[in-house]
């Protein structure tokens, strides 16, 4: 039948529901008086130091009984009634601080006299909506109800007061004992200060109360139980009395009573007591009446209390025994305040807890209060709970502040307010006060009564006339508009008797009823004490009968995490250096696993091999030794082979009387050493003793047979492995005697060639007296030991014969070819090949000279072909009917090449570089060298032939030779020749800068374009935190941390998006033919992709390095600021420990996410790089796949929204869509399998596949395709460009086999493998994709540059060009220059044959070919040059190369691209711009881009460069 009252204060006013409501607005009683009237507190210097002040104010003698008699009780109560009507202790958000300066030499805080020392004070919780304007100043929110309605009992909101029920007989939920509320479990959000006596903190201790916090202090804990155990008293009472109710029923009547006898103490019994002045009579209820709470109540109240608290509180039994306090030095005769708050001294025993309370209680009903003046207890003004990482701090400054947070009035007006005359002169203020008190005052505030503050001016009262007047009219504003007030008849709570009772009932009645005291134990009015009432207190307490103070601490939030922390940081930078070693790993098993692939391959090729089986022969000491057979042959001659049969090396015992052989002597005499003297030694290990044994019994057999002794010594193994001369050892000693042998032929300074006195003499002596065999000196002319042109040379240098040369013969032959003249030189090779000695050359020994120059290049010529060459030599020089030539004549036939001849040397492998750029320095000195500036045109005419170009020495500055061949060669272009302009280096740099503008301007607009949106996104993301972020004090907290990590997210977020569009091929592939070509670069897709994602990374190390300040900061950051910045995460309890930082790193989703994601980014960018790219292919393969789960986590990290809602989808979702439909195309495409039409494996370990072309598959020469095999077991695609041309019926590839996958693949399509499968495994294919190189029909003149495997898109764009030619195809493109570089012309064999069919099929000359044969020694080698000469007779007579059977030109050596296309720019002069096309290894299209980028300096010809890699 009656309304039961809200818990939450709403609806108590029908009419202004919210009134009085948790969150409602404090009533400002005057204007807000703020700095700037909106919101900025007053500060120094408008205002006194708040510590200054408190000093001035607050200071002064403790120990002076209360005027009224008051008791402690009745001042413990009043703060106990506070938090029942306000609650403005919740710090606001953002974090504002209006922190306390010390001043120098403060004996409290700053004893060392610093002057650095600031108490944190944090502004209190304000309306959200206010503070914007003048019009509108701050004004704060009250967190609990306004109502006098028990919410320090029962909670402020339904859920906390059913936190605090038990659910059974209507009680509230007590504790073991029963006699105490239980301990908080964090179900209900107590505040959990930390004790600043001790610094403990945590649960322990703190009660589940319905005021946050009731456990400031022991004594208002004890008031707080006493109500609760006031509840179940009459719980009890009412449950006995009414067994039907229910629990809720018995619950709400007693809530009802207890609400209500509250209300009644409240009013009739404490405040007049409080105030000494009786309280007007209560006449209705007013609906009208605002009977919200004012600040002008909260600041007086609180300040007007605290002057009263005493330093120390007695605890007393029932029968008036005052008990002593143990304490750190004895007993004391009371429990000191300072020592009390947030107290944690739990004694585990309830039951002596819960008489605690009740001997506390008692012990304030005896106690009698400070008195009602303007000095606090140093306790207060002192030792008062600090915030944050300060224990302590000034109570009375702290109220300073908070008044000027609230931006209260001045005295005079507040006074003015309240009918009170405003003070006009300091004397008027506090007669009482000493004079010099009251100037001190006065100073501080200038003089200007008008200034003095509301605060310090009502401490200082007498009478406390302002204080009270508010206090009062506080109060009865309170009853008078409270609908639910005992008193209010209209609201049918109480009935006229039931209301009687509750005004009669008085805390005398509470207290008897909840303690163990009998009522007469307790005066009758508690709340003051008068003579003759019982148990006096015995002495008014001072400072001085207590216990000291606990001093100040200063929390170190990060104490103890700084080694943790760095090691974190530590092992996040190490992440990559991690990654690196499993990639080192896994490279080094990929490797090992490759080489068994190979050594597989190997064996299957593998023959019989006849001779001694030896365990394995010793290279050195940091080199494995290998297995190896020993054959004993019958012309004394011992070979070493391997296990495939190559002879690795032979001994010759000719020009031995005997043979050495020492043995070791240790346990299990496993090494043989056979010495060499003339050449390294041989050091043989066995597996067993047995074996050597039978291997020197053998050897003994065959040197008896041979008439050698044989001659055995021992020693230990360590030794004979010092004694041993290695093949490293070797290689030294002939390092030396080249240098020194170079150094006498070319009279060179003794430093370059490094001193004698820089080696032992022992060295020395050793180089200059070793003699060369055989086989050193083939492998110092770079030949096998066998070649003809060896037996020669090496037959006419061994003078002696003895089979070995010395440094006297080398130098001899040497000095005739680094100073010969061309007539000596030909001398020499005249003697050479004269095999007989007759002075005569026969045409077979001409011809064995021929074949030996043409062994050197891997080309077993024909007979026939080299008659021919021979014949038409001899014909050219009209020796035809001769069968024999002289010197003379065969020196005659070297006629027109006198210019070569003169350049001629003999090429020596391990010349130091410093003697061959002086040997080239030397030789290029040479006058009547002519350079013509033009180019062959075409193919050679029949009958004629090209040029002959040689290929340039390295560190030749001398311009190429361009032999002038005949008289039917080009004619010069002299028309339309560009003037040439000598132009200064600046003007080069602009040029050659142009240039670059010109060639990458699509490059450069995207890069840029890119660029300055990822900087925008980043720009705008930090702005908005640094500034215009809703105000959460985030950047105020970490403002380099916070703009850094958002603006990097903000970057990465777009680039980790828009680098999948990089990856969309098929998209690419259809845009490049599109006009958008023109305007974005989609062939540099790869390369952007690249430069994107290494922009990605820097900005990830960026974000990562922002969050590491950040963790760091928010580790340091108190609880409270935490709270503002992370609400979801956080809640403020008072306790301000912050989480350590490895809670921000492995407890949070975005920081076990963004670990993570470190890892998956070190993951793939090192397997991403080309080293480990093409080590481990697969390894590359499945870890790039990691971006799937880099998205997901990606997306995570950004959902748990702790600083900002997600973004990522805003960047994300575009690329997405689009890559997964270009994925899902190539998916379609990928189930389809290919039928392999033909399968072949060409030298050099090409695998040739011809495959069917698949329905609708449309591509352009020059275009790319993926592959799978699934027969090799994994589903790995790689990528292989198309030999095909368009108009062809089937696909071809031309793989070759230089890692795993490749050299699986060639395993596969291996006759043996065919035979056992029984059919060509299929293929998957993915494609076709675009890129640069089908840009070549695009320019009139293309030149296509091909290296090594390279050569596979000029194969497709060869063919598809003359075939568009011989359909007489419109085509822009009126010449191509293909330039084919390779080792050897055996290598790629199956192109020579592409060549030879598009030489056949072009018929309008489209199409110029150059080979260049890069295997052969220096140009000016004695063989090259003869080469040379062959090569232009052979020509000359078949009108194709001798070397690869094609009429393009073939040149040794490797191509000179400056002097080439700067030649082009004169055979093509109407031309304006050239394509030039390179693909191969990176040396060779660096080569190329220098040489485009020299000749765009000048302002010629334009050559745009489209080159790839492999």
């Amino acid at each position: 039948s009656w309304e039961v009252q809200r818990y939450d204060g709403w609806y108590n006013n029908l009419l202004h529901h919210s009134c009085g409501s948790v969150g409602a607005r404090l009533l400002r009683l005057l204007p807000a008086n703020y700095a700037d009237g909106v919101y900025q507190a007053l500060q120094e210097p408008r205002v006194p130091n708040a510590r200054q002040l408190s000093n001035a104010v607050a200071r002064g003698p403790s120990g002076l009984p209360s005027r009224r008699n008051t008791t402690v009780l009745a001042v413990f109560f009043g703060f106990h009634v506070l938090l029942d009507i306000l609650g403005t202790e919740k710090p606001g958000c953002p974090a504002e601080f209006l922190n306390i300066r010390i001043p120098s030499g403060d004996p409290v805080f700053d004893p060392a006299g610093t002057g650095d020392v600031v108490l944190p004070f944090q502004r209190i919780h304000w309306a959200a909506e206010t503070g914007q304007s003048p019009n509108s100043p701050r004004e704060q929110t009250n967190e609990v109800t306004g109502w006098l309605d028990g919410s320090s009992i029962y909670g402020p909101s339904h859920s906390w007061s059913d936190a605090l029920r038990s659910f059974s007989g209507g009680q509230l939920a007590s504790g073991p004992g029963g006699r105490l509320p239980r301990e908080t479990d964090g179900r209900v959000p107590m505040w959990k200060a930390l004790d600043p006596s001790t610094g403990q903190g945590g649960p322990q201790g703190i009660y589940d109360l319905g005021s946050a916090w009731g456990n400031e202090n022991l004594f208002l804990q004890a008031e707080s139980i006493a109500w609760f155990r006031y509840h179940n008293y009459l719980a009890a009472a009412l449950a006995q009395a009414h067994p039907t109710w229910s629990d809720e029923d018995i619950f709400q009547h007693a809530r009802k009573r207890v609400i209500a006898t509250f209300q009644s103490i409240v009013l009739y019994e404490w405040l007049p007591t409080l105030l000494g002045r009786r309280i007007p009579e209560y006449k209705g209820y007013q609906q009208h009446l605002d009977p919200s709470l004012s600040p002008e109540f909260a600041v007086a109240a609180g300040q007007f209390l605290a002057t009263m608290l005493p330093p120390g509180i007695y605890k007393r039994g029932p029968k008036c025994q005052f008990q002593k306090v143990p304490g750190p030095s004895g007993s004391f005769p009371a429990v000191r305040l300072c020592n009390s708050y947030w107290s944690r001294q739990s004694t585990g025993l309830k039951q002596a807890e819960a008489v605690d309370v009740d001997n506390l209680l008692l012990g304030m009903t005896s106690q009698i209060a400070e008195q009602e003046d303007n000095i606090v207890v140093e306790d207060l003004q002192d030792y008062w709970y600090g915030p944050l990482k300060y224990s302590r701090t000034d109570y009375v400054a702290s109220w300073l502040q908070r008044g000027r947070d609230l931006g209260l009035p001045t005295y005079n007006q507040a006074r003015e307010r309240f009918g009170l005359d405003p003070l006009q002169n300091w004397s008027d203020l506090a007669p009482h006060l000493e004079q010099q008190v009251l100037e001190k005052i006065a100073a501080l505030y200038a003089n200007n009564t008008a200034g003095l503050e509301l605060l310090p001016g009502g401490m200082l009262e007498t009478d406390s006339s302002l204080f009270s007047v508010i206090i009062l009219d506080q109060f009865v504003r309170l009853r008078d508009g409270d609908r639910f007030w005992f008193e209010n008849t209209k609201n049918g709570l109480f009935t006229v008797e039931e209301t009687r009772e509750i005004r009669n009932t008085t805390f005398h009645d509470v207290l008897a009823a909840v303690t163990y005291a009998d009522p007469t134990d307790l005066q009758p009015h508690v709340f003051v004490w008068s003579e003759g009432d019982p148990c006096p207190q015995p002495q008014q307490l001072t400072a001085q009968h207590l216990p000291s103070c606990a001093p100040m601490m200063v929390l170190d939030y990060f104490e103890g995490s700084g080694a943790g922390f760095g090691i974190i940081i530590v092992v996040l930078c190490c992440l990559p250096l991690v990654t690196l070693f499993v990639a080192w790993i896994v490279a080094v098993f990929r490797k090992r696993d490759f080489k068994k692939l190979q050594k597989k391959q190997s064996t299957s090729v593998r023959r019989e091999v006849t001779g001694e089986a030896i365990h394995g022969e010793w290279h050195g000491p940091k080199t494995d030794s290998s297995p190896v057979y020993i054959q004993l042959q019958a012309d004394k001659v011992l070979k070493v082979l391997d296990g495939r049969g190559s002879v690795l090396r032979s001994i010759s015992l000719k020009a031995h009387q005997r043979v050495e052989v020492i043995l070791s002597s240790n346990k299990g005499n496993k090494a043989l050493l056979l010495k060499s003297p003339k050449e390294y030694d041989l050091v043989l290990l066995f597996s067993e003793e047995a074996e050597r044994s039978s291997f020197i019994g053998k050897l003994r057999g065959y040197l008896e047979e041979s008439s050698l002794d044989l001659h055995i010594s021992e020693m230990k193994e360590q030794s004979l492995m010092k004694w041993a001369v290695t093949q490293e050892q070797r290689k030294q000693i002939l390092e030396t005697f080249f240098r020194h042998l170079f150094a006498q032929v070319l009279e060179i300074d003794r430093s370059n060639a490094g001193e004698l006195n820089f080696e032992s003499s022992q060295k020395a002596k050793e180089s200059l007296t070793c003699e060369l065999s055989r086989a050193e000196f083939a492998e110092a002319l770079g030949l096998k030991a066998h070649s003809m042109f060896v037996d020669s040379m090496f037959s006419l240098a061994d003078k002696d014969g003895n089979g070995y040369i010395s440094f006297r013969e080398f130098l001899d032959i040497l000095v005739v070819f680094m100073k010969g003249s061309p007539e000596e030189k030909s001398k020499v090779m005249f003697r050479m090949y004269d095999i007989d000695e007759n002075g005569f050359l026969s045409k077979e020994e001409f011809l064995r000279m021929l074949r030996s120059f043409i062994e050197i290049s891997n080309n077993c010529l024909s007979r026939d072909q080299a008659e021919q060459v021979t014949e038409s030599m001899f014909r050219a020089s009209g020796f035809q009917d001769r069968d024999e030539l002289t010197w003379e004549d065969f020196h005659y036939m070297l006629r027109d090449h006198d210019s070569e001849l003169r350049l001629t040397q003999l090429c020596i492998k391990g010349v130091p570089e410093v003697l061959k750029q002086n040997l080239h320095n030397r030789v290029t000195a040479v006058t009547g060298v002519q350079r013509w500036s033009q180019v062959q045109g075409g193919r050679p005419k029949s009958g004629h032939h090209g040029h002959i170009w040689p290929a340039k020495p390295q560190n030749d500055p001398s311009p190429p030779v361009f032999a002038r061949v005949n008289q039917y060669q080009l004619h010069l272009y002299t028309e339309a020749q560009r003037k040439k302009y000598q132009r200064n280096k600046v003007q080069q740099k602009i040029q050659e800068f142009k240039r670059f503008v010109e060639n990458y301007r699509r490059h450069i607009v995207c890069v840029v374009l890119f660029s300055a949106i990822t900087a925008g996104v980043f720009v705008e993301r930090a702005y908005y935190y640094a500034f215009a972020s809703p105000s959460t004090g985030i950047a105020q907290t970490t403002f380099v941390g916070i703009i850094i990590s958002r603006g990097s997210a903000a970057s990465i977020s777009f680039m980790y998006s828009y680098i999948l569009l990089t990856m969309c091929r098929n998209l690419i592939t259809v845009l490049r033919e599109t006009f958008l070509n023109h305007y974005i670069p989609f062939d540099a897709a790869v390369d952007f992709h690249r430069w994107v994602a290494m922009a990605a990374l820097i900005f990830s190390v960026l974000h990562t390095a922002g969050h590491i300040v950040n963790v760091y900061i928010f580790s340091v950051t108190p609880l409270s600021v935490l709270s503002c910045l992370f609400p979801s995460v956080f809640v403020n309890d008072g306790s301000q420990l912050p989480q350590k930082y490895y809670w921000w790193f492995f407890q949070t989703i975005p920081g076990m996410t963004g670990v993570l994601l470190l890892v998956i980014l070190a993951v793939m960018y090192v397997f991403a790089t080309h080293h480990f790219r093409r080590v481990s292919f697969q390894g590359f393969w499945i870890t790039h796949h990691l971006y799937m789960l880099l998205y997901v986590l990606v997306i995570i990290h950004g959902s748990y929204a702790l600083i900002q809602q997600p973004r990522f989808y805003i960047y994300f979702i575009i690329p997405a869509l689009i890559y997964s439909a270009d994925k899902l195309l190539s998916l379609s495409r990928k189930k389809v399998e290919i039928s392999v039409v033909k399968a072949e494996l060409l030298p050099s370990g090409v695998t040739h596949l011809q495959f069917q072309r698949p329905q609708d598959f449309d591509y352009k020469s020059g275009q790319w395709v993926r592959i799978a095999c699934v027969a090799l077991g994994t589903t790995e695609y790689h990528p292989f460009t198309l030999t095909s041309a368009p108009h062809e019926d089937t696909l071809s590839l031309h793989i070759r086999a230089v890692g795993p996958w490749t050299t699986r693949l060639r395993e596969l399509y291996s006759p043996e493998s065919l035979a056992l499968i029984g059919k060509l495994p299929k293929l998957y294919l993915d494609g076709p994709f675009g890129e640069g190189h089908q840009e070549w029909n695009k320019f009139e003149v293309s030149v296509l540059v091909g290296g090594g495997i390279g050569v596979t898109p000029f194969a497709s764009i060869l063919k598809d060009l003359v075939f568009k030619s011989s359909i007489s195809s419109k085509l822009l493109c009126k010449k191509i220059y293909f330039i084919w570089v390779t080792r050897t012309q055996r290598q790629f064999e199956w192109l020579a044959d592409i060549i030879r069919e598009v030489e056949e099929a072009d018929r309008n000359d489209l199409v110029s070919v150059h080979i260049y044969i890069t295997q052969l020694a220096e140009k000016f080698d004695l063989r090259t040059t003869m080469l040379y000469i062959c090569e232009r007779h052979f020509q000359k007579v078949l009108n194709k190369s001798l070397f690869t059977g094609l009429r393009s030109i073939t040149h040794f050596g490797r191509p000179p691209f400056v002097p080439f296309f700067d030649s082009l720019q004169e055979v093509h002069p109407e031309v304006q711009k050239i394509g030039v096309f390179s693909c191969g290894p990176p040396g060779m299209t660096k080569s190329v881009e220098k040489a485009c980028q020299q000749l765009n300096k000048k302002d010629q010809t334009y050559f745009a460069h489209h080159y790839e890699n492999f």
